[in-house]
């Protein structure tokens, strides 16, 4: 047998990482088995459906390299792979079940339920339809649909013993019948299908082998199940995910920082730091190894090797994977990544959830100096710097800065939106920091004014030395020569060339900045003293 599996989002929301995890592990299954991982729209939510989230969807899957064998534009043989372009179908099974007496028509109205719901809850009674249209007679049926009565068509669900089924992860699995929700709608008096029955319909129909989703969906499982036996179908291999929890054991959501895809990208987090992590939320592939390619996963993927236990989503962790994988981009690489950062273009562009706890990255002209010119291709000096007295440079000058710097601050980011910051004492008018700021904390004003005084010898002669160690050899030498440490000789000078604590190497720096800026800013800061 084939195997088939899908991922069938309703496309109401933009996608997050625990849709992301179903994706990846419906993709890495098909993959490991020579399989089809088809992907499919449950769009029957008219509500909350939006075409944004559609593209989203299409969007995220590519980002992250998930590529689909079947639905969305490429189509395919068991399509449409719509929901919403498939209600003749769904029309047609529900009736068949009522035909087979499998389900039952319902003419109870809105108000009627509603008083039912209010009972159960005043009373603490199990929340459920009373089943009061189950027991209508072919001629009471008869005359209610001659009337033109509004109906929804119900799964007739067994009053007595249980429902089993297995699961690929969990075991077997046994389902009091009274338990499970007593007589759920299959075709609501709109036309529109349930999710339960487009569900089932739909991967029956489009052959699927394997069921792997969340955990949640347990619950519902049994029903499913009924649905399977009342057709007469046999039902697909159930696989039911571990759940992604936060560290306080809830469930993954907004509070706990970043969830969405669209949020990681614009976060700064890589595509590849994002596979490699959400790959190993809940599963294991070799021992002692954490750094994968997609292709790896591939080859390596086993049900067997999944985890019952929840995964809990550590964002130190996929932070680590976000730094090891910038630290193997070649310059260029890191170039292309992070430009969009610098300039606050592309990804740097979409939308957050800023809050105190998770604010938004520091990204764009504002942060680094540079901005695209009206054609969005040249780079050139932000309006906003060169009214702050910045000096005008070319496109070529600045790739030239941005490519030189790449090598020194690949070993500092955390994420791709780090560079702007970094970047920006190159390109802006750096204002010097209050002197306070400016003082390590063994120094006073005075020391640190002679530091500086030092620092200008130092900053003249690092050109003519090429080798590092002898730049360092030359910096330990001027320190012992002040009766200073080297990281109280070398801070200040950060802060005067660079306006921050926090910097790339700061010979490398001095050397792309140039010599005679380096010199000016150190002039500039002393008059402060």
């Amino acid at each position: 047998m084939e195997v088939r599996v899908r991922y069938a989002p309703s496309p109401t929301g933009m996608q997050h990482i625990g849709g992301v995890r179903t994706a990846l592990f419906n993709y890495l299954f098909a993959r490991a088995n020579g399989g089809k991982f088809i992907l499919r729209l449950e769009d029957t939510d008219r509500t909350r459906y939006g075409e944004e989230y559609v593209q989203n969807l299409y969007d995220t899957l590519a980002w992250l390299g998930i590529e689909w064998d079947e639905g969305g534009p490429k189509g395919g043989e068991y399509g449409p792979y719509v929901q919403s372009e498939r209600f003749d179908l769904y029309k047609k099974y529900a009736q068949e079940l009522v035909d087979k007496g499998q389900a039952y028509y319902c003419f109870c109205d809105e108000e009627r339920l509603e008083r039912i719901r209010m009972i159960q809850t005043k009373n603490k009674m199990p929340p459920g339809y009373d089943r009061e249209c189950r027991h209508l007679t072919p001629e009471e049926v008869e005359a209610n649909l001659k009337a033109g009565k509004p109906y929804v068509i119900r799964l007739k669900i067994p009053m007595e013993g249980v429902t089993r089924f297995h699961d690929a992860l969990l075991g077997d699995i046994e389902w009091k019948n009274e338990d499970i929700s007593p007589d759920p709608v299959l075709l609501k008096s709109d036309g529109f299908p349930t999710y339960h029955l487009a569900n089932i319909v739909d991967d029956h129909f489009m052959k699927i082998s394997h069921v792997m989703r969340a955990q949640e969906w347990i619950p519902s499982t049994p029903m499913h199940v009924i649905m399977y036996k009342a057709f007469g179908w046999d039902y697909p291999d159930f696989c039911h995910l571990p759940m992604v929890m936060g560290k306080d054991g809830q469930k993954l959501s907004k509070r706990h920082g970043a969830t969405s895809v669209n949020e990681f990208r614009a976060r700064g987090y890589l595509p590849k730091a994002l596979i490699n992590y959400v790959a190993m939320l809940g599963c294991s592939y070799e021992d002692g190894r954490d750094m994968y390619e997609l292709a790896d996963f591939e080859r390596l993927f086993k049900l067997e090797h999944l985890n019952k236990a929840p995964a809990v989503f550590d964002y130190k962790k996929l932070e680590w994977f976000n730094g090891q994988y910038m630290r193997l981009m070649s310059d260029q690489e890191l170039f292309d990544a992070t430009l969009p950062f610098i300039t606050g273009t592309g990804d740097a562009a979409i939308p957050i959830n800023a809050s105190e706890e998770f604010p938004a990255p520091h990204v764009g002209p504002a942060y680094s100096g540079i901005e695209y010119a009206t054609d969005g291709k040249t780079l050139k000096i932000a309006e906003s710097a060169l009214a702050d007295g910045a000096e005008t440079l070319t496109d070529a000058q600045i790739r030239e800065k941005l490519m030189a710097l790449m090598p020194l601050i690949k070993e500092r980011l955390h994420f791709l939106t780090d560079a702007a910051e970094m970047v920006g004492f190159l390109f802006k008018n750096v204002k010097v920091p209050p002197v306070e700021e400016i003082v390590p904390k063994r120094l006073d004003a005075a020391k640190t004014k002679e530091v500086l005084e030092k620092s200008k010898e130092f900053i003249k002669k690092l050109p003519s030395i090429t080798d590092h160690e002898e730049q360092e050899n030359l910096a330990k030498q001027m320190a012992e020569e002040l009766g200073v440490k080297l990281g109280d000789f070398m801070m200040p000078i950060r802060m005067a060339v660079t306006g921050s604590r926090i910097s790339p190497p700061l010979m490398g720096s001095i050397l792309i900045l140039g010599t005679e800026k380096a010199l000016e800013r150190t002039e500039k800061t002393l008059k402060n003293f």
